[in-house]
C-alpha cells in the first residue's frame, strides 16, 4: 500500500537519499527512479551514546560476575525476537549471563512464553518501552540484533558507539554498520547456534572482547558521528537550493 505514495515522493523530490547501499539498491530495483539516489547513513551522537565505567543503568540486573546481553526493538516479526531468546539460552549455558529485552510489540508474549518454556524467565528481563536506553546500553556486554531485513540497523550503531560488540544476521544494511569479525559477528539468518558460539567466544576472552569494544566505538565515531553526517545533508540541501536559484 505504500508503493504508490513512495513512488510519488521519489518522482517529485529534488533529491533522494537512502541510509545504506542496500536500501539504495532495493529502491532502484523496485522503483527504477530516473534520478540519482545518494547514500547518506544514519548517524549517532557520540556524547550521548558512549562507553562508561559500567556504573549506570542496567548494572543492577547482572549479579556476581554475570554478563549482560541486550536487545532493543519493536518486537515485530521481522525482528525475530525468539531468535534473541534462543541465542541467549545457548550463551547462558556456557557463560553466566542475563538478557535485557527493551521495547514492546506483537511478538513480546511469544518471547515471554519461550522463556517460560526453557525455564529461563528469571534470567530474562522485559523492560518494555523506556526512553533511557542510552543509560542502559553501556552496561551491556553484547548487543543482539537478529533482524532478517534491516535497512540500516540504528540500534546496532548506538550499541557500537557505546562500546558494545554486536551479534546479528548478515541481512539488509547491517553488514554496512557492523564489521564482521572486528566490531561484532554476523551470521546467516537463522543461525542462532553460530551467533551463540561467537558470543561465547567473546565473553570468554577479555582481550578479544576489549578489542571488539574499542573497534566498535572507533568505527562508530569515525564513520557515523552526527556532525559529519549532518554536514553531508546540508551539502545536499545547499546543492538543491543552488540548482533552484534560491
Amino acid at each position: 500500500s505504500y508503493l504508490p505514495i513512495t513512488r510519488f515522493g521519489i518522482e517529485r523530490s529534488d533529491a533522494v537519499t537512502a541510509v545504506s547501499d542496500y536500501l539504495a539498491r532495493v529502491t532502484r530495483e523496485v522503483f527504477s527512479p530516473a534520478k540519482e539516489i545518494q547514500v547518506v547513513p544514519n548517524f549517532v551522537d557520540p556524547d550521548r551514546w558512549r562507553p562508561d565505567d559500567g556504573q549506570r543503568g542496567a548494572t543492577c540486573f547482572a549479579r556476581g560476575g554475570e554478563r549482560l546481553l541486550l536487545h532493543v526493538s519493536n518486537f515485530r516479526p521481522v525482528k525475530r525476537v525468539l531468535d534473541v531468546v534462543e541465542v541467549f539460552e545457548r550463551v547462558r549455558r556456557a557463560v553466566p549471563s542475563r538478557l535485557l529485552m527493551i521495547g514492546d510489540g506483537p511478538d513480546r508474549p511469544a518471547a515471554e512464553a519461550l522463556c517460560r518454556e526453557k525455564g529461563i524467565s528469571g534470567l530474562v528481563h522485559f523492560l518494555g518501552n523506556t526512553p533511557a536506553v542510552s543509560e542502559v546500553m553501556p552496561a551491556a556486554d553484547l548487543y543482539v540484533l537478529t533482524t532478517d531485513m534491516e535497512s540500516f540497523g540504528l540500534s546496532a550503531l548506538e550499541a557500537q558507539a557505546s562500546g558494545i560488540p554486536v551479534l546479528g544476521y548478515r541481512a539488509g544494511g547491517l553488514p554496512e554498520v557492523v564489521e564482521n569479525g572486528k566490531t561484532g559477528f554476523l551470521r546467516a539468518v537463522g543461525d542462532v547456534d553460530g551467533l551463540a558460539e561467537d558470543g561465547i567466544a567473546l565473553l570468554r576472552d577479555d582481550t578479544a572482547w576489549g578489542a571488539a569494544s574499542r573497534a566498535a566505538r572507533e568505527r562508530a565515531v569515525a564513520l557515523f558521528a552526527a556532525d559529519a553526517i549532518v554536514e553531508r545533508y546540508l551539502g545536499i540541501y545547499e546543492s538543491v537550493l543552488a540548482d533552484a536559484g534560491g
